[in-house]
């Protein structure tokens, strides 16, 4: 048995190509949103990649990554400043919720999911970079 069969943590088939799927969705609503809130595509995309700062958890070892990761690639955050956006009436407020957002969806489109502790690999979604090709 090879490592995608035996990593129980993983969404597969049908489910992970829903999850996929779901992630674009995401992505393209996101940035229909971004467009009409009208931010500038400057700070669309002086911040895209914001989220992925939080990498530097894994310096700090695999648990702590995963969850500095985690946190920053869940939709929680960014849904929550959404909110906060709406009800106070903030244009940027909510323009960088959906940035944040768009980032998650883009992520999870390309298969990029939660992470597990055993390793940046191991996600959600399945196997991800050297992992999958050591498997």
């Amino acid at each position: 048995m090879d490592k995608a069969e035996t990593f129980s943590g993983a969404a597969d088939g049908g489910v992970r190509t829903l999850l996929r799927m779901e992630g674009l969705l995401l992505l393209v609503s996101a940035v229909a949103l971004y467009a009409r809130v009208g931010s500038g595509w400057e700070l669309f995309a002086l911040l895209f990649l914001v989220p992925d700062l939080s990498f530097a958890g894994y310096l700090l070892g695999l648990r702590i990554g995963a969850m500095a990761y985690n946190t920053m690639h869940s939709t929680v955050g960014p849904l929550t400043l959404a909110a906060v956006g709406l009800v106070l009436d903030q244009h940027l407020t909510l323009a960088l919720a959906l940035i944040w957002l768009s980032h998650i969806g883009f992520d999870r489109a390309f298969g990029y999911g939660l992470k597990h502790a055993r390793g940046f690999g191991f996600t959600h979604l399945g196997l991800i970079g050297r992992t999958l090709k050591e498997s």
